[in-house]
């Protein structure tokens, strides 16, 4: 197979296309870019559903029935790639880390790995085995993509990548897809009164999430009017705890679990309150969704959280794992519209100003083309 010499071809290789915050990443890049590029998605586990969000010259492989997950896994893989016959291999996170030996074995002249994020089994990335494995693979990576500086900092310390080899691309949102306006029709889609003051949250139920603090800190509010209400949406093997904790107090009623859904953008249109409060995170691709609708936010100190807000102006950041600091937090935001309106209105600016679709985008454009003149070059 001869390349394209009009276009790069990139394969991307993640764990599967289901809907979290790493997958959603990778699937609004490819929009952004797949007519700059070639695309190619390789997925190892399976699919999933946002796989249907991308256009259709691209070409989503499921390895899970084209290849065994055995010892020589790499090597199959290596020849899957060999055939692909890409520009640029960029896998992410540990899970995908095979993926680096695989393009160095088929030749790939450019390998890219992107970390994302810690999972809750290692939320502070100390894992002895996993930083040797990545700081032995480092010199067949050519570049490390952190999504948050903090990311950057904890490859470079701890790991011990060398900085130049690492740098650091914020995730985007589209400011389209999540604008502000619409509360109407966004609180009719959720069910809820007009008069109803909402916090909302979506994310996996999972432990990294830590859904069971903000349900704590929401429990916690002191005189918390009947109209108040936590909306969670999203999925998980959590649900049946959540929903235990919910049903023995008297949040029932008050907190409502709605599942995985498909129009989260117009969800978000109808909270007045964004709530995360997650004991781990990279970049929240949601946190700056909910930003882009125009809403203030309530989040932990933690990852790349941090980096997106502008704590006291469109935030409030509390400890991880603190349900008295979040309730209080919670308090000050759902006992003020005012400041509420006010500090919506500038978490839409921020993301107009740093962190748009658009700009991530042309900055994974620059390193993908950048790093293939330099190795056209040499």
């Amino acid at each position: 197979m001869r390349r394209n010499p009009l276009k790069l071809h990139v394969v991307h290789v993640v764990y599967w296309l289901r809907v979290a915050g790493l997958e959603n990443g990778v699937v609004n890049l490819i929009n952004s870019l797949h007519t700059r590029q070639k695309h190619t998605v390789l997925c190892i586990e399976d699919i999933g559903p946002l796989a249907e969000r991308l256009p259709p010259d691209v070409e989503v492989i499921d390895l899970s029935r084209l290849i065994r997950r055995d010892r020589f896994f790499v090597v199959r893989l290596a020849a899957v790639l060999r055939k692909l016959n890409p520009d640029i291999v960029h896998s992410r996170n540990w899970g995908c880390v095979d993926a680096v030996l695989a393009a160095r074995l088929a030749g790939v002249p450019l390998s890219i790995h992107g970390e994302h994020g810690r999972d809750a089994l290692d939320p502070e990335g100390l894992n002895l085995r996993r930083r040797l494995i990545r700081r032995v693979l480092s010199p067949m990576i050519t570049r490390f993509v952190t999504v948050s500086d903090d990311l950057r900092r904890w490859l470079v310390d701890y790991v011990g990548i060398h900085a130049n080899k690492v740098i650091r691309i914020h995730n985007g949102v589209d400011v389209n897809r999540f604008s502000a306006g619409g509360h109407d029709e966004g609180r009719r889609a959720l069910g809820l009164a007009s008069t109803d003051v909402v916090v909302g949250a979506v994310g996996r139920l999972d432990q990294v999430k830590d859904h069971a603090t903000l349900l704590e800190a929401f429990a916690r509010i002191p005189e918390r009017p009947p109209n108040w209400k936590l909306v969670i949406i999203g999925e998980g093997a959590l649900r049946p705890q959540l929903e235990a904790r919910v049903a023995r107090s008297d949040l029932d009623g008050r907190v409502h679990l709605i599942g995985e859904r498909s129009n989260v953008p117009l969800l978000m249109k109808g909270l007045d309150l964004y709530a995360i409060s997650s004991i781990a995170e990279g970049i929240s691709n949601t946190l700056l969704e909910a930003m882009s609708t125009g809403l203030p936010v309530v989040a932990t100190r933690t990852g790349g959280n941090p980096e997106l807000v502008a704590e006291g102006t469109n935030a409030r950041l509390v400890a991880v794992g603190d349900a008295d600091a979040m309730s209080a937090a919670l308090n000050e935001y759902l006992r003020n519209s005012e400041l509420r309106a006010a500090d919506g209105r500038a978490s839409r600016q921020r993301i107009l100003e740093r962190f748009t679709l658009e700009r991530m985008a042309d900055e994974y454009d620059r390193l993908y083309c950048s790093l293939s003149r330099r190795a056209t070059a040499s």
